[in-house]
């Protein structure tokens, strides 16, 4: 009934399997792969035809995670898997952007890759998995791919590089980076680092890439004996007419990428493509080819010229840094603001300050988990001069923000300490080319102008590639076009001192440690001056948060009093925020946090809490209210709800006949101390005052 074949590698002392047959037969292509006890089934799926008027490769990869893998109910009102989560999305691009570049160029048919969680053992990334089972599902699936491709995660600590660190590991790890490739280099990193040299990143991506070829040689294994027939690719001539198109649009287009100005370059060239579609196509299915050959030709225009001139389409050089603009502190309201911008790119960054209410809830397959600093990127289309559609946040948006916060969060060591939950959004204004790293910059200012405790400014850089069998050409600050027509895109972020994040796709099948170098030592140039930039604006966080923003105080209760303060169902706590106007949290552990707009409003609800905790002092005045008279004394209400009697006898120097005759139900006084009883009970006097 099956036919099942699996190969097997002791991947340093972890067990990797990668299995066929069994499982999701109907796909053209699926392998379960199994890391340690955590397994992901990736099965891939491809269209029998191709839509020749296609201008791009039409994969999508969908990474998702079943909460039966790890044992659990999803959480949510209707307890099943719905709509992706963050982390989904992020490993569905992680896997995509090796896959993508291997495939050949002329397939054009729908592509689908579904890499299913479904077991989970807590100690082993599923995301490394899911990429090496893709890599060969494909393989396998007889699709034009020049793979395969492998992938590992490195962690760093104590001075040495840890393969795949388990999730405790990586707790303790200075890095966070996974490198993917084939046999002939690297196509991917991605990564995050507590400031590490470039020297030690660059060792990381080649420690990875050495130690997952036993990987892809078990991938070849596993395809030698089970891979199907392979696809046929249209390899027939392309029609007379575009011979003639070449001195056509050399002519036409070389000119206009000479014009420096995003939005004027873009307009022309749109207008020269539109002229010659119009004069060669002979009917509506030629339009397709000759887009896709006037695209290949503006390729060459603009790479021929790089590389011959050391020239670029603003007129650059290859490591000079666009013009910058530095603001801060531009919106009233805001508890941070920046507005950066790098030639024709912006990003208007902003910093909000809220209270443990406003942390952010994760449902993972390692458990929930609780979130103080959050970024979030928007690009809205009229920053590219496009209309197109507002709604849900895309997966571009959600990974350009995850690879900002990557950059950051590192320097925020001391957020634990600090009594805010923060958001960061990033609102792309306009671009051209690099508008994560524009965002990375923007957060760094607008939190020092919030007074987050941010240890130093950071800062990022998209590097670029030209490369041709004999040269190459790495390009500092790129843009949109020459990330577009280019073989490189690789981001990197950090401080002065160090690289805090790391983000490398590659167009080409691989690139070597002497062009990593190279890129590396020209992103470290630019960041420092980008920095120095940065700093002569603001170079480290406000002393205080502004006065706009919430007013946080932090006390510590003994947890016993926790009940006191909480009252029956809630009613103390209730009556603390209803009287001041202050929000009261309180922790299992007894740390309250207390957080208003006034400053007047935390201190009166400080003032509460503070009496209901505290324990009475024999000796010390306090003022309470008469809550009961009785015919022996007074029961005055002080330090929150404590009560304490008043004798009759306290109550006056000289003899009283009646206590209400000194005092009646709903006076405010002034008692003292004077001792406490075994049980407890506090004895009073207004005599004594």
């Amino acid at each position: 009934m099956f036919e099942i074949v699996n190969v097997e590698l002791d991947w340093k002392g972890l067990n990797l399997k990668l299995e066929t047959g069994l499982m999701a037969r109907q796909a053209d292509g699926a392998v379960l792969a199994t890391l340690g006890g955590t397994s992901v089934l990736c099965a891939v799926t491809a269209a029998k035809n191709s839509d020749p008027n296609l201008d791009f490769f039409p994969l999508s990869v969908h990474y998702i995670e079943k909460a039966y893998a790890a044992g659990k109910i999803p959480g949510g009102y209707f307890k099943r898997e719905g709509r992706p989560s963050e982390n989904e999305i992020l490993n569905s691009r992680l896997i995509d952007r090796p896959l993508r570049p291997l495939f050949h160029k002329n397939f054009k048919n729908e592509t689908q890759v579904v890499c299913t969680v479904i077991n989970y053992d807590g100690e082993n990334d599923p995301a490394i998995c899911a990429m090496i089972g893709s890599s060969a599902a494909v393989t396998i699936a007889g699709l034009p791919f020049l793979g395969p491709l492998a992938c590992a995660r490195v962690g760093y600590s104590g001075g040495e590089y840890i393969l795949n660190p388990t999730i405790e590991e990586q707790e303790n790890s200075e890095l966070d980076l996974v490198v993917a490739g084939t046999r002939d280099g690297v196509l991917m990193v991605e990564s995050e680092a507590s400031e590490l040299p470039e020297k030690i990143m660059l060792g990381a991506v080649q420690f990875g890439f050495k130690e997952f070829q036993p990987v892809i040689e078990k991938i070849i294994e596993l395809a030698e004996r089970s891979a199907k027939d392979s696809w046929t690719i249209d390899s027939s001539e392309a029609p007379d007419f575009l011979s003639k198109l070449q001195d056509v649009s050399v002519k036409e287009l070389a000119p206009l990428y000479k014009i420096k100005e995003k939005k004027k370059r873009n307009e022309s060239l749109n207008e020269a493509r539109k002229k010659i579609v119009e004069t060669f196509s002979q009917d509506d299915s030629d339009s397709g080819a000759i887009n896709s050959y006037i695209k290949e030709e503006e390729k060459k225009i603009v790479r021929t010229s790089i590389l011959k001139t050391k020239k670029r389409i603003d007129g650059r050089d290859l490591t000079t840094v666009r013009d910058l603009d530095v603001r801060i502190d531009l919106l009233e309201n805001v508890h941070g603001s920046s507005l950066f911008t790098r030639g024709e790119t912006q990003a208007l960054v902003t910093s909000t300050l809220g209270t443990s209410n406003d942390e952010q809830t994760k449902d993972t397959l390692d458990g929930d988990i609780k979130e103080k600093f959050m970024l979030h990127y928007n690009f809205p289309p009229f920053s590219v001069n496009e209309v197109g559609r507002i709604g849900a946040t895309g997966r571009r948006e959600i990974g350009h923000g995850k690879l900002a916060w990557r950059a950051i969060n590192p320097l925020l060591s001391q957020i634990e300490e600090f009594p805010y939950t923060v958001r960061v959004v990033s609102e792309i204004t306009e671009s051209n080319g690099s508008s994560s790293m524009a965002t990375v910059c923007g957060a760094s200012l607008c939190l020092m102008d919030a007074g987050v405790p941010l240890k130093k400014s950071v800062a990022g850089v998209a590097m670029g590639l030209i490369k041709d069998e004999k040269n190459f050409a790495v390009l500092t600050d790129i843009l949109g076009d020459e990330d577009h027509l280019g073989d490189m895109d690789f981001k990197v972020a950090g401080t002065n001192d160090g690289v805090t994040a790391l983000q490398m796709d590659i167009k080409v099948t691989g690139i070597t440690e002497e062009i990593m170098k190279v890129a590396l030592d020209q992103a470290l140039d630019a960041r420092r001056l980008i920095l120095k930039k940065m700093d002569s604006v603001i170079d480290k966080p406000r002393s205080k948060p502004k006065d706009n923003a919430p007013k946080i105080q932090k006390i510590q209760i003994d947890k016993s009093k926790i009940r006191e303060v909480i009252g029956t169902g809630g009613k103390i706590i209730r009556e603390i925020c209803d009287t001041t106007g202050a929000k009261v949290e309180i922790d299992d552990n007894g740390q309250v946090l207390i957080s208003s707009l006034k400053a007047s409003e935390g201190d009166a609800a400080l003032k509460m809490i503070s009496d209901i905790v505290a324990e009475p002092e024999v000796g010390k005045i306090y003022e309470g209210k008469v809550v009961k008279t009785m015919d022996f004394g007074a029961f005055v209400n002080f330090l929150g709800n404590r009560d304490g009697l008043v004798h009759i006898s306290q109550l006056k120097e000289e003899r009283v006949e009646k206590t209400t005759d000194v005092v009646n139900e709903g006076d405010m006084v002034k008692v003292k101390v004077i001792g406490v009883d075994d049980r407890g009970k506090v004895k009073l006097s207004i005599k004594d005052v």
